[in-house]
């Protein structure tokens, strides 16, 4: 086991690499090449609109989850409290960084004790595969982190890229799956498989859906490059972090392949920015949108900068669903999207019709029309 003086200090190494440096990679995630048809008659008064949800049981007040970012650091205490009383404040759920270094050394868990400013969201606990995979946690340590902060949830986090970057990384993932299995039957509470910015294939989805996951986090190519964070930390250059920057399913890709695999509910991270990345997200076929690194340099400052950038992402999801004429998420869910580019030759590739999803509307207007003319 890891000592935790070194969890600690990468975990320091990190914020500062990410509030410092260029860490996104230069493959982007494919929402570029998504374009909503525009109705020039939106039919629906913007006040009317409600982004409302639900999310592990409990209503939230839009589709909008704080991702996983940091934990196990003084550092991280101030930025966790800031986004989870944020978050409180305008009803959004929220997942803790990995509580690895909690498991540790008891004097850590305070940096990831958000229930006392958080009190009635979702909150969502976090753990690695990998430590799972090599024996060095069992399901009394996922049991722990849960009771640690309340939490409604355990995100599962797959980071086989980031931990091939570390110079210091876990590489035993021979019995991941299997782990997973078991964590599933015996926590008691949801599971959350995530990606941490490769993507998740459709594949993975199935596998992951039989395993009994509840919710599964694409977290996919576009954004954050955890592969390029750990370069920073390398000694060695030219670095094997920098060669592997842009490895990944990009978001969109991510996104679609899941969707047409699994039924299961889907969260769309890994690049998003905007309200409109999130709404087409969910247009694709996700149920929610996570980000991290748009909070993070807000969650250094304060709660009110951090409601900020949460506020706004909100109002530009509801004018993007005012302007395609969606009343709520599920007829946002139901609205046509047009793909184009290397999303749509990657997704032609894998024997997605993109047309199904340019044509929504269009055909079940057709189809109401024909009804129609038959009973009349």
């Amino acid at each position: 086991m890891e000592k935790n003086s070194a969890t600690e200090t990468r975990k320091k190494q990190h914020i500062s690499i990410c509030l410092e440096k260029s860490i996104e990679s230069d493959i982007k995630t494919g929402f570029n090449d998504l374009f909503f048809v525009h109705k020039a008659l939106p039919e629906v008064d913007m006040s009317d609109i409600d982004t409302a949800c639900s999310f592990l049981g409990k209503k939230i007040t839009a589709p909008i989850l704080i991702e996983a970012i940091t934990g196990g650091t003084k550092e991280a205490e101030k930025i966790n409290k800031n986004l989870a009383a944020a978050a409180e404040e305008l009803g959004l759920a929220m997942g803790v960084g990995s509580q690895r270094a909690a498991i540790t050394d008891k004097k850590l868990q305070e940096t990831y004790n958000i229930r006392p400013v958080a009190p009635t969201i979702p909150l969502i606990g976090n753990l690695g595969a990998v430590q799972f995979s090599k024996g060095e946690y069992t399901i009394k340590d996922a049991k722990e982190v849960i009771k640690q902060i309340n939490a409604d949830a355990l995100a599962i986090h797959l980071n086989a890229l980031q931990e091939a970057a570390q110079p210091e990384g876990d590489l035993d993932f021979k019995n991941a799956l299997d782990s997973i299995k078991k964590i599933c039957a015996d926590l008691g509470k949801p599971v959350i498989v995530k990606e941490t910015g490769a993507g998740i294939s459709r594949e993975i989805a199935l596998m992951l859906e039989k395993s009994g996951v509840a919710v599964i986090d694409v977290a996919g190519l576009g954004g954050t490059s955890f592969s390029l964070v750990e370069s920073y930390r390398d000694k060695d250059k030219p670095a094997i972090g920098n060669t592997f920057k842009n490895w990944g399913i990009p978001t969109a890709v991510s996104v679609a392949e899941t969707r047409k695999t699994t039924k299961l509910p889907i969260i769309a991270s890994g690049g998003i920015r905007t309200g409109t990345d999130a709404a087409k997200a969910i247009c694709l076929g996700a149920d929610y949108a996570g980000l991290a690194l748009p909070l993070l340099e807000a969650a250094t400052k304060s709660k009110n900068d951090v409601k900020k950038v949460l506020e706004r992402i909100i109002k530009e999801l509801k004018t993007t669903m005012f302007l395609i004429g969606a009343k709520n998420i599920d007829e946002l869910k139901k609205k046509d999207i047009v793909i184009t580019g290397k999303t749509r030759e990657w997704l032609l590739e894998r024997g997605i019709d993109t047309k199904e999803y340019a044509n929504r509307e269009t055909l079940e207007s057709l189809r109401t029309t024909v009804k129609t003319a038959m009973y009349h």
